[in-house]
């Protein structure tokens, strides 16, 4: 069993990388912590918190984490673009029922400071921006040598960007966090848009969840509904955000090959994630990066997600 913390800005499709997360039995999720992108920091708390009830796992605690990049001075706001794939709020046309439960009264930065000062045998799977990450490193610099494990959902490294050309949105929002984090020389894969944009989400695994008649199912199968409608508008979708977690229950379903990362933080490929060729020949802190995904397999998985229902 795999000791999990996951770091999500809570939409839609960071809703089903959390119900795989509480779910199955092969990871223990110790706590989620927040962060901005698809909402702000907070209304990913209220999405996290709720969907924690239907899940019936009010024993994860929640943490609220950065709410604006590295280098910005004022809060983040949602970009237009991503209210409407995932929701004025980032639950599709449905409002989540509140949660009695509220954040833990700690920073999700403290958090993971101490989680990671503590234990060395945990992952930590980020869906987001990495800032509250790279705020820890920045602060504290002897976590460097950390040997727990990161997975990211972010980058696109062989293919073109969702948000231009060049850049990923995760890793758009704020270049200077993922970029002391890739460089940091810590245990990281990357699961980009190389590997999620090759898999699909159906309608037909809406419907599967709907049928359950279940609270849960019903609100993943509305979610997926949305989700479907306002990304690529037809009968499928891509799978990002569920995939870093399916990484860690199952690595034999991607092919990885190893380099060294950094990001372009200037100019017009800012957010752009690319080999860092300083380092080629050293291969010091190389990242494994999914670069190709078994489809049947992964595919697989998501449509037996119903027996979580």
């Amino acid at each position: 069993m795999v000791d999990l913390v996951l770091d999500l800005d809570t939409g839609i499709d960071d809703a089903i990388a959390l119900s795989i997360a509480a779910k199955d039995k092969g990871i223990n999720l110790l706590g989620v912590t927040c962060t901005y992108g698809n909402v702000t920091v907070e209304e990913s708390a209220y999405n996290t918190l709720s969907l924690l009830s239907l899940l019936h796992r009010e024993d994860v605690p929640v943490y609220i984490g950065r709410n604006r990049s590295l280098l910005s001075s004022s809060p983040y706001t949602p970009r237009e673009a991503g209210r409407k794939i995932h929701g004025k709020y980032g639950s599709g046309d449905i409002k989540l029922k509140e949660s009695p439960r509220k954040p833990e009264p700690i920073s999700a930065k403290a958090f993971l400071t101490s989680l990671m000062k503590e234990r060395e045998d945990i992952t930590i799977v980020t869906t987001g921006p990495m800032t509250n990450l790279a705020s820890i490193l920045i602060d504290e610099p002897s976590l460097s040598k950390w040997k727990g494990k990161i997975v990211f959902m972010g980058g696109a490294l062989t293919v073109r960007g969702n948000v231009n050309h060049f850049a990923e949105a995760n890793i758009y929002k704020d270049p200077e966090s993922a970029k002391t984090v890739l460089e940091s020389g810590l245990d990281i894969t990357m699961i980009g848009l190389d590997v999620t944009e090759r898999t699909r989400l159906y309608r037909k695994d809406a419907e599967k969840w709907k049928e359950k008649g279940s609270e849960l199912g019903l609100t993943l199968g509305s979610l997926l509904d949305y989700y479907l409608d306002n990304t690529l508008g037809m009968d499928e979708t891509y799978v990002h955000d569920p995939s870093a977690v399916i990484t860690v229950l199952h690595p034999e379903y991607f092919t990885f090959l190893p380099f060294p990362l950094t990001v372009e933080t200037e100019g017009i490929d800012r957010g752009r994630v690319i080999i860092d060729d300083k380092r080629l020949l050293s291969r010091k802190g190389e990242i494994k990066v999914a670069l190709d995904v078994n489809r049947r397999l992964l595919e697989g998985f998501l449509a037996d997600i119903e027996k979580y229902l």
